[in-house]
């Protein structure tokens, strides 16, 4: 194990990388398909017909290259959440075993983001073009996507997101506290167990609302979905306590300071 003084770097560097990825991602996913900042060599005009897609390498070899980073990021999203690498990793690197999780997952979805190919001239499957249709819909788009990411951010408050980037972990460690976990109660380790994505109509949210749902944004969309589809578990009574967690947050922040005014 290594020595406490080189713990709290490691993590806090993990946060900082998971944080910035986290910026990069919305930049990724919602900014740049609302402002259009995704290039379109020859206009819309030039964009081919589905039939025409799939025989055109232009088009296959860009789309070929994208689901590969995804199918990177998936697995090693998925491979390092098993028990048998959650097992190993503590063994050698201890507490820092939820750290060097969080900051492999924004490393490989930083290598999705910053090697994403754009497929410009591909088909769409809808697009906002006629008036007031082009001017409304980006609108709507973006309200939805700046509520869908503030419900992000509130849900990520009621868990502990310290716990979630593998903060709190080092922290409990250096000050003797034991693990975090160990002082949860049964309904929220039941919870954490049928849950791995808490976010996931409002990421859906965000992948499929968009003016112009492209070829390369499509294949970004389904395999998201069915990713989040698939590790999704949550049944009414993990609902029924994640709604009391997000009263009784909501209770404590609107609570009265100790020392205002009465």
């Amino acid at each position: 194990m290594a020595p406490a003084l080189l713990l709290i770097p490691a993590a806090l560097a993990s946060f900082i990388l998971a944080f910035g990825t986290g910026v990069e991602f919305v930049r990724f996913t919602s900014l740049r398909p609302l402002l259009g900042g995704i290039p379109e060599p020859g206009g819309p005009d030039a964009r081919q017909g589905w039939l025409a897609a799939v025989q055109d390498r232009s088009i296959l070899v860009p789309l070929a290259w994208d689901l590969g980073l995804l199918l990177l990021f998936v697995g090693q999203h998925s491979l390092m959440a098993t028990e048998t690498v959650k097992a190993w990793m503590s063994r050698y690197f201890g507490v820092l075993q939820r750290s060097l999780y969080v900051a492999c997952t924004a490393l490989a979805l930083q290598l999705v983001m910053r090697y994403w190919e754009p497929v410009p001239r591909g088909p769409v499957l809808w697009e906002a073009r006629a008036e007031p249709w082009a001017t409304w819909v980006p609108l709507l788009c973006f309200v939805l996507h700046v509520i869908s990411w503030l419900l992000i951010f509130s849900i990520l408050l009621v868990f502990d997101y310290a716990e979630l980037m593998g903060l709190k972990q080092v922290y409990y460690h250096v000050l003797g506290l034991g693990e975090p976990l160990a002082l949860k109660s049964p309904r929220a380790l039941r919870l954490f167990s049928h849950l791995r994505h808490p976010v996931c109509v409002e990421l859906l949210t965000v992948l499929w609302v968009v003016p112009t749902l492209g070829t390369d944004r499509l294949l970004l969309a389904l395999l998201l979905t069915v990713y989040l589809g698939l590790a999704h578990g949550l049944d009414q009574q993990d609902l029924r306590y994640l709604r009391a967690q997000l009263q009784r947050k909501l209770h404590l922040l609107s609570r009265p300071q100790e020392g205002e005014a009465e």
